[in-house]
């Protein structure tokens, strides 16, 4: 499904579906799929998700650094990501993601999906870093931008949602100046929102399934 999505060749993608399974509760750390490549050279690869800088001795560098997240306002000025931000860039597929609304009672989920694609994708960086023992390690960054009016009402920022129509545009490296890329870089349009309120088993990541996405009695539309 993936592979037909984002035009990805199919033979080449059958290895990486041998290790994909599905996951309702993607966390930080754990390993997922990510589009990279331009044209026929397009391709599936798996890939933790934290974002690990050249410079950085540890794989728990990432926590220092909150490099989990990218903010779209200041990227191509941060030492992090300004040259990955023009050199490599990457989709990072997803059918739904979670924010957190702060209440009396605690922090409660909900599942966001845009009502216009099943299937869409995240704007994000990537890298290849090498431990000491010299194995390497795919990783990514996702990029936020601030919240569209439907988002407002749960969180101020949201994640980048890649517009179809800019999917190659994003992936071309050869497209690297702010002005083209900021233009990817925006709020999802107001009104392409289902947000939806959720069970708080999602608030830990042991917790995977279907019916973490359930909708509750009460629902945000």
């Amino acid at each position: 499904m993936l592979a037909k999505r984002f035009n990805v060749e199919e033979t080449g993608a059958k290895l990486v579906y041998e290790r994909l399974h599905e996951n309702y509760n993607i966390a930080p750390t754990q390993t997922e799929p990510t589009i990279i490549g331009n044209g026929k050279d397009r391709a599936i690869e798996l890939m933790r998700w934290g974002f690990v800088a050249p410079w950085m001795k540890d794989l728990k560098d990432t926590f220092k650094y909150s490099s989990f997240n990218a903010r779209s306002e200041d990227i191509f000025n941060k030492p992090m990501w300004k040259l990955a931000i023009r050199q490599t860039r990457c989709l990072v597929p997803a059918n739904g993601f979670y924010e957190w609304l702060n209440t009396p009672s605690g922090k409660q989920p909900f599942y966001i999906k845009p009502r216009d694609q099943e299937i869409f994708s995240f704007a994000g960086l990537y890298g290849f870093w090498k431990d000491a023992e010299g194995m390497e390690w795919p990783n990514y960054s996702i990029i936020t931008t601030h919240a569209n009016k439907e988002m407002l009402d749960v969180h101020h920022r949201m994640p980048v949602i890649v517009h179809p129509g800019d999917e190659t545009r994003w992936l071309d490296s050869e497209i690297d100046t702010p002005e083209d890329l900021l233009n990817i870089m925006q709020p999802y349009p107001d009104g392409h929102l289902e947000i939806i309120k959720v069970s708080r088993e999602v608030n830990s990541s042991r917790n995977d399934g279907p019916t973490l996405i359930k909708p509750l009695r009460s629902e945000r539309n």
